[in-house]
């Protein structure tokens, strides 16, 4: 079969192409009101424009809901069901393919072009969802065994629950945040001497800001407490995924996550990327994550269908001189939980779910020491340094360091399924003072 071509000029190196259209939330300067857009190649499809211009007129069964390319989050389109994500993904292809069956939508439309494709550099980004819930996973089993042992030694890595469920946290929705927001380092409680007989802990700057390589899932569906989510079902509550990097404050983390886990070393920023990569357009990359030899539990086993993602990651720190550095070269493979499972585990004592809640993954790693997915992992836990471009040298991120994480599907020129960056900037921490 011939390959997918669009006639919009698209880069054949371009995430964007006309086999991924991911969803997000764009302003512009002659409208500076946020709503919804897709993305291919260089350009955005502004949906609301599109909608107004009768685009989808070849479209009934959407056009009872067209509503939904005005709001300023991708909430009420998500809400629609995975069977509209699908028609309507696939009627935008169909609409920006070359030779497609609707050049007068849109390709001979002047008109509406004009008014509805924009180039991605004059459109503003924002938070492509609204969150109401956020739980952070932890199913990267190399990492988890990588900080297990610098902590508790190789016998004791990973706790007896770790290959039975997806352990996890919750997270604060507050502070989760588009990519190319700034992060603050945080202000918190840090343990200078841990060797010291009396722990007397002070008020500081953390000294030890990392970041943590994880992609995020989003929820389309809403579930009632008490209801439980079937693990066969599962895949009908999901919306798309993202790129994620969760700051952790590793300082503070140290101090104040025994006996209940992290609060103030990950609440203080989670960034995102903005474009969401529906789970259609991830399908034709599905593959087996971390082989176990634990048995899952009924609910959530899968039987043998591939829920994961082969999809390549990559983290790279730009200091504040702009020489850039790629520090990790991963896959999501690396992950022994899918999101799934994570769905259906976070569902079995009747947890209710909303649309837009999120789902992160856990910091994702691989085996080698350049697939490691988090500055904790590099360092030893601060026993070694990272080299970076031009002589600079990192054991954990400086102010006005820049992290940047990739994420892209496939590798054939013109057929890639991509997410663009999820980066952010960090700047120094509050200035406090108290009488």
């Amino acid at each position: 079969m011939a390959p997918l071509q669009s006639w919009v000029d698209v880069d054949p190196k371009s995430h964007f192409s006309i086999y991924n259209i991911p969803f997000g939330i764009i302003s512009t300067a002659e409208d500076k009101k946020p709503r919804p857009a897709i993305a291919i190649g260089d350009y955005a499809i502004d949906l609301k424009a599109f909608t107004a211009g009768n685009g989808f007129s070849a479209l009934s069964t959407i056009q009872p809901y067209q509503s939904v390319f005005s709001e300023p989050t991708l909430n009420a389109f998500a809400a629609l069901t995975r069977e509209y994500h699908t028609i309507v993904r696939e009627y935008l292809q169909s609409v920006l393919l070359n030779g497609g069956p609707f050049p007068e939508v849109l390709q001979r439309n002047f008109d509406l072009r004009k008014k509805a494709i924009i180039p991605l550099e004059k459109c503003e980004n924002h938070m492509p969802m609204k969150i109401g819930d956020y739980t952070d996973f932890y199913a990267g089993l190399n990492h988890a065994h990588n900080v297990g042992t610098l902590f508790r030694g190789e016998e004791n890595a990973l706790q007896p629950n770790y290959t039975h469920m997806p352990v996890g946290y919750h997270g604060r929705a507050s502070s989760v945040v588009v990519s190319g927001t700034p992060i603050q380092r945080p202000n918190g409680q840090i343990l200078e001497n841990h060797n010291a007989e009396v722990k007397q802990p002070i008020l500081s700057p953390s000294r030890k800001l990392d970041f943590e390589l994880e992609l995020g899932c989003f929820v389309c569906a809403n579930s009632d407490m008490g209801d439980v989510i079937r693990i066969e079902d599962a895949p009908d509550y999901l919306f798309g995924v993202v790129l994620m990097n969760d700051w952790s404050a590793r300082d503070i983390q140290a101090w104040e996550y025994q006996p209940l886990g992290p609060v103030h070393s990950k609440n203080f920023g989670t960034s995102i990327s903005p474009w969401v990569v529906l789970m259609d357009a991830l399908e034709p990359f599905a593959a087996n994550g971390i082989p176990t030899d634990t048995k899952p539990l009924p609910y959530l086993d899968e039987k043998k269908r591939q829920s994961h993602f082969d999809i390549d990651l990559s983290v790279s720190i730009t200091t504040h001189d702009g020489k850039t550095t790629t520090v990790s070269q991963t896959t999501a493979k690396n992950l022994l939980f899918s999101f799934p499972q994570m769905l259906a585990h976070h569902t079995i004592g009747g947890c209710p779910f909303n649309v837009g809640d999120l789902l992160g993954s856990g910091t994702i790693s691989g085996r080698a020491d350049n697939e490691k997915g988090c500055l904790l992992e590099m360092n030893g836990n601060g026993q070694k340094e990272v080299q970076l471009a031009g002589g600079e040298k990192r054991i954990y991120l400086e102010d006005y360091d820049e992290v940047a994480i990739s994420g892209v599907c496939g590798s054939e020129p013109g057929a890639l399924v991509g997410f663009g960056e999820c980066s952010g900037t960090l700047e120094p921490a509050a200035e406090l003072k108290f009488s």
